[in-house]
């Protein structure tokens, strides 16, 4: 709600009359440093992750929660299976904090890194870029927040990105120069990571199989 600003004039009769109404200045969102950033948010567990963007604080719903750790242990299972195999290197990671720019701090929900990559941000100040990122996308995500990682991605060269939509059973899945072909995957179709990741597929099913209750 926009804040307003009355002047009060004082009548012959010893009253007040209010006379005009201006709009006050709307606050502007305080800008911090990383610095101040970490100390204060990197490690806050209260239900919600934090990023860092142009100096500003996004704040968003966690989106795995307890009841979607599920499509977690899939995710997880599958790649585990396929490095076991020597099917690939590297790891999954669930919401690293990574820098896709010196000033664009992201927690992927999951971000697909080499070996040497994850040896790379050992050290202070490095950049290192996944090349394929999976959001869960749950119903608390505002879509302009979407639309503004998502336009990070394509700026920094990610080449595969997999949106997972629980309450619809669906995965979008986006590739091509600049992530600009996107389609849409349910059921049986298989969703995969080729362009970054050759040997990582999965169905949609699998993504949302849930173990069977005794």
């Amino acid at each position: 709600m926009e804040s307003t600003s009355a002047q009060n004039i004082p009548t012959k009769s010893g009253g007040v009359s209010i006379v005009s109404e201006r709009p006050l200045p709307a606050r502007q969102p305080k800008r911090i440093t990383w610095k101040e950033f970490s100390s204060r948010y990197l490690q806050r567990e209260d239900g919600h992750t934090y990023e860092w963007v142009n100096g500003l604080v996004q704040k968003t719903t966690n989106t795995m929660n307890p009841t979607q750790l599920y499509i977690q242990r899939n995710l997880q299972e599958i790649f585990i299976k396929l490095r076991i195999a020597g099917k690939t290197s590297g790891q999954l990671l669930a919401e690293p904090d990574l820098f896709f720019f010196p000033e664009i701090h992201r927690r992927p929900d999951f971000a697909w890194l080499t070996d040497q990559q994850i040896d790379h941000l050992s050290k202070p100040g490095v950049i290192e870029i996944p090349t394929f990122v999976i959001e869960v996308i749950s119903n608390n995500d505002a879509a302009i927040r979407v639309v503004e990682k998502m336009r990070d991605y394509r700026k920094a060269g990610v080449r595969i990105v997999w949106l997972i939509y629980p309450s619809e059973q669906e995965v979008n899945v986006y590739s091509g120069a600049n992530l600009e072909n996107m389609i849409v995957r349910s059921g049986d179709q298989i969703c995969s990571a080729a362009a970054a990741l050759p040997t990582f597929e999965c169905s949609v099913n699998d993504i949302f199989r849930k173990t069977a209750t005794p």
